[in-house]
């Protein structure tokens, strides 16, 4: 036996300090709040007020006991819930439709987030997955439920409900954790996502044969079907022959590219409202439409701030919607082997598809991982049978148990979803599993790339040049190939792709769009822009983010002052160069010649010179 040291965790003096602050502002702010009445309930700014406030306290304990957020969000729901907390917030239905926008936002960005031809790549395991597991998952769920005692018939459907709704994981969830851990592009994120869009296709579907369950409408669910891809065809062409002009006049304002971006999403969202389909797959359509831009992931790290508020809402009025356990234990029973059957039907009903398809057991495990919840989508489909009629309150309010449950194990599951497939491996391999090496690369935005330049002024342009010449000569013949910019010039991303030069689209004072042009994984990192121009951001500002993002990285970047570069090299900098000081040197060498009465060799210099400059190309001149 091993003894350990028994330690007390011991919450540091400056977070006490904060949380307590955050605690005397909401205990006065909150009663003022709560009092503010628009007739018989709170106005929407209250309750959301109250609701930003909760989650803002239980998101910093989180923070202090390095819990995840999205639990703290549900856990501050709770709390000033109607249903087991204090009551601050009586008409939920307030931040409901608020938190409507999170989801919009969330499918916009998924939308954004969806490479085609890297799904393409997943090929056959993308698609076998998807078409099978909620088939699968819904055999397997009419069999455990009807073991339980469910029973089919009589009008009710609770069994085909619970099995239905089982099947189904959530998009909210999954995406908002593996977005954080930069997940979401390797194979097993891009299969886990390709499911999760074959999982909303099984909605609509669901929600076609839903109004006449005892007897399908076969023609509406093709009128259905019909209307969407009528949507998706629209908005392919739109976004092929009408945005396009319209985003490169406005490329060079990165704020009216955003603006556009949210505007293009809720026209599709309008749209598919139009014709009775969801507004999240109008978000869905309009971000994988514009998917192909060069101005996505620079959309993509100015929305997620803007969809992170939204989401929150989203989750705290989750919180505030599940019931109190105590009122029906046996409901909160069959909620628990529920959520145990749900984990093991994904594993069922992924794993084998993906492992025989030569994923190996790392992708096949970690896909079944991630997918290990209910979906928020599976609560409205409940909602809509309890007004139909199909199935009871406790069997909704089991489902809602389950969707918490499952949310609370998937975030732990999704968070150390690594260390628990490694887990597994080992006990397969040793009960005889063979692995599999996966045929197919998790491939980033920046694979083969080593060095990044961000921002493409006079002097990257001159650098450019000198590669090009060296790749020309006796150079290695692989600087260029091994480039990759970020810049949101549309003129200089059209002259570097001609050029064969990788060429990202974004602001590079966001360190997100960095992050997702794959900038976590090169070894040099070049700034030529001067403080004097960068907007937004700094040398120095670059500097800290750079040895957050990649602290194996070389960074090398541009001062226009002795002092300025001194405070670089404090920062971390590996190497400052000061443009007016090389210059100098330049012109020392100049002057010495003419002093030295060397009249020949200057006259070989400028006309060397002289020769070079004609010679000599720049996409800035």
């Amino acid at each position: 036996m091993i003894l350990r040291k028994k330690t007390n965790y011991r919450i540091p003096a400056v977070h006490k300090l904060v949380l307590l602050t955050i605690l005397s502002i909401i205990t006065l702010t909150v009663p003022l709040m709560a009092s503010d009445n628009g007739g018989d309930h709170s106005t929407v700014v209250s309750s959301v007020g109250i609701a930003i406030l909760a989650a803002t306290v239980t998101a910093y304990i989180g923070h202090i006991f390095k819990q995840p957020l999205l639990l703290m969000y549900i856990a501050a729901g709770i709390v000033i819930g109607p249903k087991i907390g204090l009551g601050l917030v009586e008409n939920m239905s307030d931040i409901e439709t608020i938190s409507h926008f999170g989801l919009i936002l969330l499918l916009f960005l998924i939308g954004l987030e969806i490479d085609i031809k890297k799904l393409k790549e997943s090929g056959k395991s993308l698609i076998f997955s998807g078409l099978f597991q909620f088939p699968i998952t819904l055999a397997l769920g009419l069999g455990f439920f009807l073991l339980l005692g469910y029973a089919f018939g009589d009008g009710k459907y609770d069994l085909i409900y619970l099995a239905a709704c089982c099947g189904l994981s959530s998009t909210a969830i999954v995406v908002k954790l593996l977005y954080g851990k930069f997940e979401l592009d390797t194979l097993a994120g891009r299969i886990t996502l390709g499911i999760l869009v074959f999982q909303d296709i099984w909605a609509i579907i669901l929600l076609g044969i839903q109004p006449n369950l005892s007897n399908p409408d076969i023609v509406q669910i093709l009128l259905s079907f019909g209307k969407g891809f009528l949507l998706v065809f629209l908005s392919m062409m739109i976004s092929k022959y009408i945005l396009p002009k319209i985003f490169k006049s406005i490329a060079k304002v990165p704020e009216l590219v955003l603006v556009s971006s949210l505007g293009w999403c809720f026209l599709v969202c309008g749209a598919a409202s139009f014709f009775n389909l969801s507004l999240e797959m109008g978000a869905l359509i309009a971000g994988v439409a514009i998917s192909t831009f060069p101005y996505n992931l620079d959309v993509i790290a100015k929305v997620v701030n803007i969809r992170d508020f939204f989401v929150t809402l989203f989750f705290v009025s989750l919180g505030m919607q599940i019931p109190n356990p105590l009122d029906n234990t046996g409901v909160l029973l069959v909620a628990g082997l529920a959520s145990a059957f749900l984990v093991l039907s994904r594993f069922l009903s992924i794993f084998p598809i993906l492992y025989s398809l030569k994923n190996g057991l790392r992708v096949s495990l970690l896909t079944s991982i991630n997918l290990s919840q209910i979906s928020e989508f599976s609560l409205v489909i409940a909602s809509l049978g309890v007004a139909a009629g199909h199935i009871s309150v406790d069997t909704m309010s089991a489902i809602i148990f389950v969707f918490v449950i499952t949310s609370i194990l998937s975030t732990y599951m999704i968070k150390y979803n690594d260390s628990i497939q490694k887990s597994i491996a080992l006990v397969m391999k040793k009960a005889g599993v063979k692995d599999i090496e996966s045929v197919k690369e998790e491939a980033a935005e920046s694979e083969g790339k080593e060095i990044a330049l961000l921002g493409f002024h006079r002097m990257a342009s001159s650098f450019l040049h000198e590669i090009i010449e060296a790749d020309n000569g006796e150079g290695d013949g692989s600087l260029k190939d091994k480039l990759i910019v970020v810049d949101f010039n549309p003129e200089v991303h059209e002259s570097l792709q001609s050029l064969g030069v990788r060429v990202v689209y974004g602001d590079i004072s966001h360190i997100d769009t960095l992050h997702h042009a794959g900038i976590h994984d090169v070894k040099i990192v070049i700034s030529t822009i001067p403080d004097t121009i960068l907007v937004g951001t700094d040398n120095l500002k670059i500097i800290r983010q750079m040895k957050d993002l990649c602290p194996h990285a070389k960074v090398i970047v541009t001062a226009e002052s002795v002092e300025r570069a001194l405070k670089m090299y404090a920062e971390g900098a590996d190497y400052v160069f000061i443009p007016r000081i090389l210059a100098a040197k330049n012109l020392k060498e100049m002057v010495s010649l003419i002093i030295n009465n060397k009249v020949n060799d200057i006259s070989k210099l400028v006309s060397g010179d002289i020769e070079m400059l004609q010679a000599r190309y720049e996409i800035i001149k």
